[in-house]
């Protein structure tokens, strides 16, 4: 019986000086999530289903601009991680492009647009009478 690997559409680690991979923070993109794998001897690892993300943007610092690199800012439904930073990863808009691609597709499976992702939460309760 063979092992049941994951297939990543996309895996990078974070880089640190200069661009280089230098990091023990590994991101991966599969079809249905966003996987962020943080530590060396002990292991922290977070998920978030893409179509949990709400809005997503991209920063670029001088010095990130310089070595070919970006931060992706991703905000969602996700209640372990309401906000990610996909922090100093090459190639950041083809990153982007690809979070898009998929979580589009997974909200067309379960048939989930950005208005069924408002919940109570975003209710201002001040302005009830």
């Amino acid at each position: 019986m063979a092992k049941n690997e994951t297939k990543y559409v996309w895996t990078d680690k974070k880089r640190t000086i200069f661009g280089l991979p230098l990091s023990f923070t590994r991101y991966f993109l599969t079809e249905t999530k966003f996987i962020t794998r943080t530590g060396f001897l002990n292991i922290r690892e977070d998920e978030i289903d893409l179509y949990k993300i709400t809005d997503k943007s991209i920063k670029c610092s001088l010095g990130q601009r310089i070595v070919g690199c970006g931060t992706i800012i991703i905000h969602s439904k996700d209640i372990d991680t309401p906000v990610k930073e996909v922090q100093s990863i090459k190639n950041v808009r083809t990153v982007s492009d690809l979070i898009d691609k998929y979580m589009n597709q997974m909200r067309d499976r379960y048939g989930i647009r950005g208005h069924d992702m408002v919940g109570i939460s975003n209710f201002d309760s001040n302005n009830m009478e």
